[in-house]
């Protein structure tokens, strides 16, 4: 199951790491391997939250995430997009983007650090939101209830997490934007910037978000339509249609899942220049990175772990929430990236301990009933 699972891991981790030392040597060696380290813990919240969405996919999708989905997560997010972004900000083409990116180290990290407040702008914005939908449903199991009970009933507003992520993105605008943090420690006012971004990430988040939901209920309607036209087949001796939904509700939430690993590879990017401006480098170990957290998911969907530590998407969607805020903070101020990474294993951490403590005390329950059972069972005998 573990080979199964993480085979492609370990085989793109051996061609990373020998790619990496005819690169550049033994220090290129070092650098991937630190850049590998901290992808994996800046994004295990990323792989709980995925877990959760990918086991209502199909074996399939689930193939098409760990495939297709590894290919957009390494080549789009840690290689194409911070030259987009260069491109963009500096009104270049995409071929001397990627010139610059080769040729001019120190400029090219000059650039994607200007352009932080944007993305940061906009990946806190589409987090905070899948934080915020998270805190306001009303559910069944509930992790930290004198905080998620009184916000469930609050959540029963209309578009009250839309209002709240709203302010959140004025508030920012007009204090951390104002003195937004740029290249060689100046500091120069991006508010604007920072409100359309950060209104871009809310339009995203509500499409994408939006367009997988209303798919997603859709196959649930047809599931039940096609139950109802099997029992019908079974007894008249027809062969009932298949369902074509799935294929539609399943790529959205494909490109819903896409969009949300994207989000949280923005402070994996700009975290990365940290230690290294190699654009080589950086696509080698956050590759990797991304491939291990992609076989992570899968494996916690196999394995039903989210379904033995119930509190594990809890404490991963605190951790999302806790990342949506360091990232608006991170418009002014430099958080090290080691900061940003604890934080999120701690919340996940203490939710798996949670977790192991309410499965003993059920345990403990359960017992204890089969116990008084059996001691009513004799003392009935007797």
């Amino acid at each position: 199951m573990l080979l199964k699972t993480f085979g492609w891991s370990f085989a793109v981790t051996a061609l990373g790491l020998v790619a990496a030392v005819f690169y550049g040597g033994w220090e290129a060696f070092g650098i991937v391997a630190i850049l590998c380290i901290l992808e994996i813990s800046l994004s295990f919240d990323n792989a709980v939250v995925n877990a959760g969405i990918l086991k209502k996919m199909s074996p399939f999708w689930q193939k098409i995430f760990l495939t297709v989905g590894v290919l957009i997560a390494v080549f789009g997010m840690r290689l194409v997009f911070p030259v987009v972004i260069v491109a963009i900000s500096a009104k270049m083409g995409p071929i001397e983007a990627v010139d610059l990116a080769l040729n001019d180290k120190d400029r090219y990290q000059q650039l994607v650090t200007d352009a932080h407040p944007s993305i940061a702008a906009f990946g806190g914005m589409f987090l905070l939101m899948i934080f915020l939908d998270f805190i306001f449903e009303d559910r069944d199991i509930q992790w930290l209830r004198w905080i998620e009970r009184p916000l469930a009933k609050l959540g029963k507003v209309d578009m009250l997490s839309v209002c709240i992520a709203l302010i959140v993105l004025l508030i920012t605008a007009f204090t951390f934007a104002t003195h937004a943090h740029q290249h060689g420690g100046a500091h120069v006012d991006k508010a604007q910037t920072v409100l359309i971004s950060g209104i871009a990430g809310l339009i995203t988040y509500m499409v994408v978000g939006g367009l997988s939901g209303y798919f997603e209920d859709r196959l649930e309607e047809e599931e039940e339509r096609e139950h109802e036209a099997e029992e019908e087949a079974r007894r008249s001796g027809k062969q009932a249609s298949a369902v074509t939904l799935a294929g539609k509700a399943a790529f959205f939430m494909f490109l819903y899942l896409e969009v949300l690993d994207a989000s949280f590879s923005f402070d994996g990017v700009i975290g990365a220049f940290a230690i290294t401006n190699d654009i080589v480098l950086m696509a080698l170990g956050l590759g990797i990175g991304a491939m291990y957290v992609r076989s992570l998911t899968v494996y916690l969907v196999r394995q039903g772990t989210l379904d033995d530590y119930v509190y594990l998407e809890h404490g991963a969607h605190y951790a999302i929430g806790a990342l949506a805020v360091i990232l608006m903070i991170t418009i002014q101020y430099q958080i090290n990236e080691v900061i940003t990474g604890l934080v999120g294993v701690v919340l996940i951490a203490w939710s798996f301990w949670s977790s192991v403590r309410r499965n003993k005390a059920l345990a403990a329950a359960e017992g204890g009933a089969e116990g008084s059972d059996d001691k009513a069972e004799v003392s009935s005998g007797v």
